[in-house]
C-alpha cells in the first residue's frame, strides 16, 4: 500500500514538473487526466463503430444499418474469429502512428496502446482471451528499427488487463519486402509461409488477442492467425491500431 502511495506522489510531481503533451499536437494535458490526446485533436480521430463487417471490422460507409459480412469475407472466411480497430487510418491518428513507428517516438506509442486497452470495440472484449501476442518483426528489421511497434502496443494492453504477454512463441522467420507500396495479391504473397510457431504447448488451447499496429488487406494477420490455429490455438481474434 505505501509502495503505491508513494508512486502515485512521485507520478504527481513528474506531471507538475514534466506535464503531458498531446502526442499530436504538442499541447499541455490537463494534469491527472486520463485522456492521451488533447481535445481538438481527439475529435479528428474517426474511432471505428457500426455499421462494420462483422468478421474483418471493415467500416461500411453511412451511420445507420446493421453489421454484416463484407464481399470479401463472404467470398472467403478468415482464419480470425474476428478484428476489430480502433480508428481510420487518418488525420490526426495517421500523424501519430508516423510518429511512433518511422520517428521512435515510444512514449507515443505507449500512449496509443492505452487508448486501445480503454476503447470499447463491437463484439470483441478484450478481457475475454488469455493470451496477448504482437505481429512479430524480422530479427534484422528489429534491430535496424530498435523497437517492435506492435509489441509496444501489445505490452500496454496487457498491463492494463493483466493478461499475459508472449512475444516469443510467434516468430518472422522470412524477412519480406516492405507491405505498403504491393497490391493485394502481392501482400498475401509476399508473408506466404512467413511466420512459424516455436513452441505450440505455449498457446496450445489459448484465446489469443493478436496485436497490429495498421490493418490494411489484413494479409499479415490473416497468416500470423493461420498458423496459431494450425499449433492448437482455441481461438484468435485481431485487434489493431488503424484500419487503413
Amino acid at each position: 500500500m505505501m509502495i503505491c502511495e508513494a508512486e502515485k506522489i512521485v507520478s504527481g510531481f513528474a506531471d507538475i514538473l514534466f506535464p503531458p503533451e498531446c502526442p499530436a499536437c504538442g499541447t499541455v494535458l490537463i494534469t491527472g487526466g486520463e485522456q492521451s490526446f488533447c481535445s481538438e485533436c481527439l475529435s479528428t480521430i474517426n474511432l471505428i463503430t457500426s455499421p462494420l463487417c462483422t468478421s474483418c471490422g471493415l467500416p461500411f460507409t453511412g451511420s445507420g444499418g446493421a453489421n454484416h459480412f463484407c464481399g470479401d469475407c463472404i467470398l472467403s472466411s478468415p482464419p480470425f474469429s474476428m478484428a476489430r480497430a480502433l480508428g481510420k487510418y487518418e488525420e490526426a491518428l495517421l500523424d501519430v502512428i508516423h510518429l511512433f513507428k518511422y520517428h521512435g517516438k515510444i512514449s507515443v506509442g505507449e500512449a496509443l496502446g492505452r487508448m486501445m486497452a480503454k476503447t470499447s470495440y463491437d463484439s470483441l472484449v478484450i478481457g475475454d482471451y488469455s493470451l496477448i501476442i504482437p505481429v512479430p518483426l524480422h530479427p534484422k528489421r528489429l534491430r535496424e528499427r530498435g523497437f517492435n511497434q506492435s509489441l509496444i502496443l501489445a505490452r500496454q494492453i496487457s498491463k492494463i488487463f493483466s493478461i499475459p504477454l508472449d512475444f516469443i512463441t510467434l516468430r518472422r522467420k522470412i524477412r519480406t519486402e516492405a507491405q505498403v507500396n504491393l497490391s493485394r495479391q502481392k501482400r498475401a504473397a509476399n508473408v506466404r509461409g512467413a511466420f512459424e510457431v516455436t513452441d505450440r504447448n505455449g498457446i496450445e488451447g489459448k484465446k489469443i488477442l493478436l496485436i497490429d499496429d495498421v490493418y490494411t488487406t489484413g494479409s499479415t494477420v490473416k497468416e500470423c492467425s493461420e498458423i496459431l490455429m494450425k499449433n492448437g490455438a482455441e481461438e484468435v481474434a485481431v485487434l489493431t491500431l488503424a484500419r487503413a
